[in-house]
């Protein structure tokens, strides 16, 4: 198969980088470590005869090929003389690295498994969960001391030897000391989802002011172990015990640590004031920015297209986390620009979906509001009522919300429900993307959108396909 050879040519190619690089050096070279621990599966694969892999495995040898295109740009970066203005123009290189691992142990875990490969248990070793998680933390560590060092020493040297640079320097909007700050403070992720004590958390608003109403909530903003949190109280109560909340709750703990990443909206877990009555709390991570939907509408902001590619990039990585699951048919469920949401410096997350079946014990149900969310719909679902709704589908309207952050529009807002199953249904019409936008991100939002489930690619490649399109169009 071509794309063996292709892989194999690019492996060695990352080899030659991670001996070049001039910062990161612990985590590329542990990118390195894993990408040969592959290698060893893809050679055994070539050993095959023709035939005797299935078109699973191919599928996936093709994800993996994108996958190490993915890796040899983050690594490449660190081999130029300007990685430092990459550091402090965008503080996103840990989830870089973050969502790299998590891609190859994919990778491996799937071909291995589907593979009888002789260095099967030296090569687990390397993807060992609990090792791997352990190395990552001690490379992360490490790099970030080094990185440390090489910032201060950096920053000393422009106001040594070149004070014009001062201007620059201001320019690029980001204080030294606060990267640092970044690099060593404890991860959101890292903390534990739990039931939380009321002395806990501190009301940010004094007086409480709600910055959110619903029909059957209210929302504050607070402060967690010095976390920025959302606060949401129900107004509107089932008659259900908190013995009966927490044993839920309990239960869906175990399910919510499977979607531990920077890019999903972190859940701190429940509170319950229980004086005079039960009173139920959902605490959560608070984004700044709102949901995606109010960024695009917010004229005041200026999006480059960087930024915008960026924030697809993001969106797909909360995306690919949740399709990505043990629970193979995991899937959102309604996907939309509001599902998202978007804390400092742009950094998306995917929202709408944690701890559901606690909340669905507490909340009464409103009438849902179905307003827009046909323009979510892919065909399939739009020509059969009886389709069964998958990650295709999902895919379609994750297509549908890149599209929206590349136009900053409403999609089809001019068509009735009636126009739109004619055009979109049976003609295949999509709206038109701007003339100035990238053709890598033009390509991967028509792909998403195609009109044959088949031809749409999985999260997993849209995560990888994104962070080479983000490079290209910061070049």
């Amino acid at each position: 198969m071509e794309c063996i050879e292709r892989i194999l040519s690019v492996a060695s190619k990352i080899y030659d980088l991670v001996e070049k690089v001039k910062a990161n050096k612990k985590q590329c070279y542990r990118v390195g470590v894993r990408v040969k621990a592959l290698e060893d599966v893809v050679k055994s694969i070539r050993t095959l005869k023709q035939g005797q892999t299935s078109a699973d495995v191919q599928n996936k040898l093709q994800e993996l090929e994108a996958t190490l295109d993915s890796a040899t740009v983050v690594i490449m970066k660190f081999t130029k003389s300007t990685w430092v203005k990459r550091v402090f123009s965008s503080g996103s290189h840990q989830d870089e690295f973050h969502s790299l691992n998590e891609r190859l142990n994919d990778a491996f875990q799937e071909l291995s498994l589907k593979l009888a490969v002789e260095q099967k248990e030296m090569l687990f070793k390397v993807f060992d969960q609990t090792s791997r998680e352990k190395e990552d933390e001690a490379d992360r560590k490490e790099d970030n001391t080094e990185l440390e060092r090489l910032l201060r020493e950096h920053h000393k040297e422009m106001f040594e030897k070149l004070e014009a640079m001062q201007i620059e320097v201001e320019s690029i909007g980001v204080n030294v000391e606060k990267i640092v700050e970044n690099l060593n403070k404890p991860s959101i992720t890292e903390e534990a989802i739990r039931m939380i004590k009321p002395d806990e958390l501190t009301y940010t608003d004094v007086p409480k002011e709600p910055f959110m109403k619903t029909e059957t909530s209210v929302m504050y903003k607070g402060t967690y172990r010095h976390f920025p949190v959302a606060i949401k109280r129900y107004t509107e109560t089932l008659n259900t015990s908190p013995s009966t909340v927490k044993r839920i709750f309990d239960r869906e703990v175990e399910t919510m640590n499977r979607f531990e990443s920077p890019n999903i909206l972190r859940m701190f877990g429940i509170c319950v004031e229980e004086d005079p009555n039960p009173q139920f709390l959902l605490i959560m991570e608070y984004c700044e920015m709102g949901n995606l939907r109010q960024v695009l509408d917010n004229k005041k902001l200026t999006l480059s297209w960087t930024t915008k590619a960026r924030m697809c990039r993001d969106a797909a990585r909360g995306l690919y986390r949740l399709h990505h699951t043990e629970d193979k048919s995991k899937v959102h469920g309604s996907i939309n620009s509001s599902k998202f949401l978007v804390s400092e410096g742009y950094v998306v997350k995917l929202g709408g979906f944690e701890l559901a079946k606690t909340e669905t014990s507490l909340k009464k149900t409103t009438k849902a509001n179905a307003h827009g969310s046909l323009a979510y719909s892919s065909p399939q679902m739009l020509l059969d009522i009886n389709y069964k709704y998958s990650k295709e589908c999902e895919i379609y309207s994750f297509g549908i919300v890149m599209w929206e952050v590349a136009t900053r529009s409403k999609p089809y807002k001019d068509l009735s429900n009636k126009d739109f199953l004619e055009k979109v249904g049976k003609q295949k019409y999509r709206e038109p993307l701007p003339d100035d936008c990238p053709k890598p991100l033009r390509d991967l939002i028509r792909a998403c959108l195609a009109h044959d489930r088949f031809e749409r690619p999985s999260a997993g490649e849209l995560v990888d396909k994104l962070q080479t399109a983000l490079e290209k169009i910061e070049e």
